[in-house]
C-alpha cells in the first residue's frame, strides 16, 4: 500500500478559480502546527504528504515544512496553480530545500479559457513558465486538471498541447468536479454531464497510455472509463484497501477516508465492475444516475493489474 496524506498549508491564494472547493479563507498552519500533522504521518507509516490549500506557495515557512518533512524521512510534494513559481527565485529554493515533487493545475489549453475559469487573464502564461522552470530544474512535474463543463471536450487536446511542449511529463490526474463545494455552487455553469468528457477522457488516456506516461481519475464511475478502469484512484484504492488522511483548514477539519464508496443506481447492481467502483459522487442531486450503465467485463483484470503496481 502507498499512503499519502494531504495537508493544507494555507487557504490563502493568488486565483478565484469558479469550481473550487477550498476557497479562500484566513487560515495559515503554523509552523508548528505543520510539523506536528508531519510527524503524525509519520507515526502512521504513510509514505509521503501532499502540501496543498489554497495556494501553498503563499505559506511564507513552505520550505521550512518541506525541509522538516525530508529530515523526518517523508517524501513532500506540493500542488499549486503554477502562478509564483514562474519566478524561479522562487521555485529554486524549494527544490534546495528538498522538494522534488510538483502537482502543476492547469484546466485547459487556451489562454481566454484558463484566464475565466480561474479569475485570473495571466493563468496560462504564468504555468507554461512554471513548467519550463520545473524541467530546467529537472524535478517531477504531475498535471491535475478539474473536469468541468468547459474543459470536458477537450482534455486529449491539453493533453496532447501539454506533452508536445514538455515531453517530461509523464503522469496526468483528472478530477471530475465536485459541485456540492462552494464556488460551484455559486457557478453551477462549471458542472458537466457526464456523456461531456466520456469521449475526451478516453482520447486522452488512450494517447497516454500509448506514449508510456501514467494517469489516474477520480470521482469518475467505471462505466465512464471502462477500458482504463485499472486507472481509477478510488478503484485503486478499493483493490489495496488504502485510506487517505486529508488536514483541512475549515470546519471539515481532520478528516480519514477508508471508505471510496458514492452513490449506486439500480444499473450497478448488474454490473460485474460494481464492487471494484465507487461509483457516482454527489448522485442525483447534481450529478444523474440515469447516466450510468452496467458495464459486462470480468473485473479481475483489473484487480491483478492494480495489485501488480501498474
Amino acid at each position: 500500500m502507498a499512503n499519502l496524506g494531504y495537508i493544507q498549508v494555507t487557504r490563502l491564494c493568488n486565483q478565484k478559480c469558479r469550481f473550487c472547493s477550498n476557497p479562500e479563507r484566513d487560515a495559515t498552519l503554523t509552523m508548528d502546527q505543520a510539523t506536528a500533522l508531519i510527524d503524525d504521518f509519520v507515526a502512521r507509516g504513510y509514505d509521503g504528504v501532499i502540501l496543498t490549500g489554497g495556494e501553498p506557495t503563499l505559506h511564507p515557512s513552505l520550505g521550512d515544512i518541506i525541509a522538516y518533512a525530508r529530515r523526518k524521512g517523508i517524501h513532500a510534494r506540493i500542488i499549486t496553480n503554477g502562478q509564483r513559481l514562474a519566478d524561479a527565485d522562487l521555485l529554486r529554493p524549494l527544490v534546495d530545500a528538498g522538494l522534488d515533487h510538483v502537482h502543476v493545475s492547469v484546466q485547459s489549453p487556451d489562454a481566454e479559457v484558463q484566464g475565466f475559469l480561474s479569475g485570473n487573464p495571466d493563468s496560462l502564461p504564468h504555468v507554461l513558465q512554471t513548467l519550463e522552470n520545473i524541467g530546467r530544474l529537472g524535478i517531477n512535474a504531475d498535471i491535475n486538471t478539474t473536469i468541468n463543463h468547459y474543459n470536458a471536450n477537450r482534455l486529449d487536446t491539453l493533453v496532447r498541447f501539454l506533452v508536445e511542449r514538455f515531453p517530461f511529463l509523464h503522469h496526468f490526474v483528472w478530477n471530475n468536479l465536485d459541485p456540492t463545494m462552494n464556488r460551484a455552487t455559486e457557478n453551477p455553469d462549471v458542472i458537466p454531464k457526464l456523456w461531456e468528457f466520456e469521449v475526451s477522457l478516453f482520447r486522452a488516456m488512450s494517447f497516454l497510455h500509448a506514449s508510456g506516461r501514467t494517469f489516474r481519475a477520480e470521482k469518475v464511475p467505471l462505466c465512464y472509463m471502462a477500458d482504463f478502469a485499472w486507472a481509477s484512484t478510488e478503484t485503486r484504492k478499493i483493490v489495496k484497501g488504502e485510506e487517505r488522511i486529508v488536514r483541512f483548514l475549515d470546519e471539515k477539519g481532520f478528516v480519514r477516508e477508508t471508505l471510496f464508496q458514492h452513490g449506486k443506481a439500480e444499473a450497478c447492481r448488474v454490473c460485474r465492475f460494481d464492487p471494484i467502483c465507487a461509483g457516482l459522487y454527489d448522485m442525483d442531486v447534481h450529478y444523474s444516475s440515469a447516466e450510468l450503465h452496467p458495464v459486462f467485463l470480468d473485473p479481475e483484470p483489473v484487480r491483478a493489474r492494480v495489485l501488480e503496481g501498474r
